[in-house]
């Protein structure tokens, strides 16, 4: 009997971004705006823990839905 070879599926690696000025700003935006961070994620097409990270570091706060 010929043995098969499983092939695995390779992971693709992923792409980073850096943040641009305007990223930053539009995050500054809807800070203020208080938008949810899901929300902002779908419009600047980051993760929620991406932007919840940038925000850490600007001192900005995010998610005022509590």
């Amino acid at each position: 009997m010929a043995k098969t070879v499983k092939k695995t599926a390779t992971k693709k690696k992923p792409v980073r971004r850096e943040n641009t000025k305007a990223d930053v700003k539009e995050l500054r935006a809807h800070s203020k705006a208080k938008t949810p961070v899901a929300e902002i994620a779908k419009l600047i097409k980051r993760s929620e823990g991406s932007l919840r990270q940038k925000a850490l570091k600007l001192g900005i706060r995010l998610g005022h839905q509590r």
